[in-house]
């Protein structure tokens, strides 16, 4: 595990998990933010689904993995993006136009960059996953 970055860590489980074909993979520890991102990978349908387990220290999250990520991780700095301006993260984060998601966190909370962009929000570009 490298440093202290739950986010970080967490992607990483799950993309190893993804990448060996595990069907379930715990991710740890279970924080709002990490629930919030699995909640977006969850909506855009990379993962099939997710619970938290309190297991008496920070809690863990039980994510079902359906194969269908290729690559996920953080992005690092953070970068600030306002709503117009994803499309630059799009390219220099994500394979192609439209295939992928970037995770931004706005004063809405974590959501898509697609969902920030209906919503005229910008925020901070945090994660992506294709």
């Amino acid at each position: 595990m490298t440093g202290n970055d739950p986010l970080a860590n967490a992607l990483s489980a799950i993309d190893n998990g993804g990448s060996v074909g595990h069907l379930t993979q715990d991710v740890s520890p279970a924080s709002n933010e990490i629930g919030s991102v699995l909640e977006v990978l969850y909506d855009r349908g990379y993962i099939d689904g997710f619970q938290r387990i309190d297991d008496g220290r920070a809690g863990k999250f039980e994510v079902e993995l359906k194969g269908a990520i290729n690559e996920c991780g953080p992005i690092k700095p953070r970068y600030s993006a306002g709503a117009e301006e994803f499309e630059k993260w799009e390219k220099r984060f994500l394979p192609a136009r439209d295939y992928g998601t970037l995770i931004v966190t706005t004063s809405h909370g974590i959501m898509s960059h697609y969902e920030a962009r209906e919503q005229g929000i910008g925020g901070q570009v945090i994660a992506y996953v294709y």
